[in-house]
């Protein structure tokens, strides 16, 4: 009798255990299913300007109070859409990093609004040993001569024209991770309308050079170029002064008036005349 209690009491036991451990278990998947949402994220390395698709991309759940703004829960709604930045495996896709719906894939995606690209031909040394990578900034120096002729009065001289100039891609590369530096003969370059104007006359008339500068450095400094007399630090030879020519200068002549004198008058016989000195 008393085993049949037991037996009775133990089986009630297990029954309720098994019970709190399902009513548990069932609480948990809520409560997680409640904490986080859908994130699409990307699927594998995905480089700028290339457009999506939904092999290209997947979702993973991701926790509710930590989803960054911009994200997508629909792996339809990037179909199509191009990468404005390079995006690692498992990093959300933002909309911030996405091209205006409707743009196609390529470099245009990449290029900011209101920006323009242009290719400048480059090596070895202008193109600083194939350091100016896609996503650094560099400056641009044009060396030509004084007044734009090249005669034998005229000194070289060499000035900044551009500054803070974002390199978009370098020949047919637009992989802005990679950090190994390449030697080519094109680099292009993101600048303003009237940047490119700038530019394009700028290799016209001389060479060109790229300076390669720091990416957080944002200062503008304005330069006067170097010419033959400040590299070698000689003074530079006074200008003679303009000496006008003379104005002619008007005479006025005085109208002649007659002198006044002393006369007399003088009576000879019945003539008379008049004397004057």
């Amino acid at each position: 009798m008393r085993n049949s209690r037991a037996f009775a009491m133990l089986a009630i036991a297990i029954l309720a255990g098994f019970a709190a451990v399902v009513f548990a278990s069932r609480w948990l998947v809520q409560a997680s299913s409640g904490a986080t949402v859908p994130v699409a994220v990307a699927a594998d390395d995905i480089n700028l300007g290339q457009p999506l698709n939904e092999a290209m991309v997947r979702t993973v759940n991701w926790p509710r109070d930590s989803v960054p703004p911009g994200t997508f829960d629909n792996l339809k709604a990037l179909d199509g859409r191009v990468v404005r930045a390079n995006l690692a495996h498992g990093e959300p896709v933002l909309e911030s990093k996405l091209a205006p719906i409707g743009t196609k894939g390529g470099l245009s995606a990449v290029i900011g609004e209101g920006r323009r690209a242009i290719t400048v031909r480059v090596n070895d040394v202008v193109g600083v040993a194939g350091f100016a990578l896609p996503g650094n900034y560099v400056d641009v120096i044009v060396n030509t001569q004084e007044g734009g002729n090249r005669t034998d009065n005229q000194q070289s001289i060499s000035k900044i024209v551009l500054e803070k100039i974002l390199v978009l891609a370098v020949a047919q590369q637009v992989n802005r991770d990679d950090t190994a530096p390449k030697v080519v003969n094109a680099v292009t370059l993101e600048v303003t309308p009237e940047q490119a104007e700038k530019l394009d006359l700028a290799r016209s008339v001389g060479t060109l050079s790229l300076v390669l500068r720091n990416q957080v450095d944002h200062d503008i400094l304005r330069t006067g170029g170097a010419t033959k007399q400040t590299l070698l630090d000689q003074p530079v030879a006074a200008s003679a002064p303009v000496v006008e020519a003379p104005k002619p200068v008007r005479v006025k002549y005085a109208a002649h008036k007659e002198v006044k004198r002393d006369c007399i008058g003088v009576l000879s016989g019945v003539s008379g005349s008049q004397e004057c000195f």
